[in-house]
């Protein structure tokens, strides 16, 4: 008979939250919990949010809103959303998509395969969160990615220690379905990926909301909040635009 500890979904707790910076961990730790938990339930509803921030960074912003492309892209865009699935060549790190673009980045990759550069917009800052999944979800590159991904701020060493070359993902598989910017405004995004996941038979429906800022030329994941990006299970993806390989 399962104890109050392990009814209790992961996301609510303080290790996993600060684990969160890698997606393949929501994935491998809280894809079967998140399943048997709904299917408990009569009327199923979303697995709680993590008990990090969901609200905008309330602290001093660690980028000024302009600045040059850390690689030179062009078409700084400093307000608004987006409002259809923007064009892109989908590739993939091992079985998750990715996508690509001239225009919105990644403008950079690295000797280690580390992507980086995106567009000063908010389709760069989605393409950013977006390619985010794949790097951080990929035990090979995930500490050199987190590495160069995440900004300056208060709780940056905190958040590296979470990370760890020694996830496998093997048997899960990840696609993204649709986005939704949640807020932007030149120097901070909060773009919400929901994604599908399928381990052991099992599908999930997540959101993933990326906290992210503009620093150094690039788009960062923002370390002045516990949780930058923060998980849950979702019913389905009503409210998203779909957007996928």
């Amino acid at each position: 008979m399962a104890t109050d500890d392990d009814e209790r979904s992961p996301f609510t707790r303080p290790g996993f939250i600060a684990a969160a910076l890698v997606v393949v961990l929501v994935v491998v730790l809280g894809i079967v919990l998140v399943v048997v938990n709904a299917s408990d339930e009569d009327d199923p509803g979303p697995t709680p949010t993590s008990s990090g921030t969901s609200a905008a960074p309330t602290t001093e912003p660690t980028a000024v809103a302009g600045g040059e492309s850390v690689c030179g892209l062009d078409g700084e865009v400093l307000t608004g959303t987006v409002t259809a699935a923007p064009e892109a060549e989908w590739k993939f790190q091992g079985t998750i998509g990715y996508p690509t673009s001239s225009t919105y980045g990644p403008g950079d990759t690295s000797p280690e395969g580390v992507r980086s550069c995106f567009q000063h917009s908010p389709t760069g800052a989605l393409f950013m969160a977006a390619n985010a999944v794949a790097q951080g979800s990929d035990p090979s590159t995930s500490a050199q990615w987190a590495e160069q991904a995440v900004a300056e701020g208060r709780y940056r060493d905190q958040l590296l220690g979470q990370v760890s070359g020694g996830s496998s993902s093997e048997g899960t598989r990840l696609s993204i379905a649709g986005f939704r910017i949640l807020n932007y405004d030149g120097e901070t995004a909060r773009v919400d990926l929901g994604t599908k996941v399928s381990s052991g038979g099992q599908n999930v429906t997540m959101s993933a909301v990326y906290e992210l800022v503009w620093q150094g030329g690039d788009w960062k994941i923002s370390s002045d909040v516990q949780a930058p990006i923060d998980a849950a299970s979702i019913p389905d993806l009503a409210g998203y635009i779909t957007w996928g390989e």
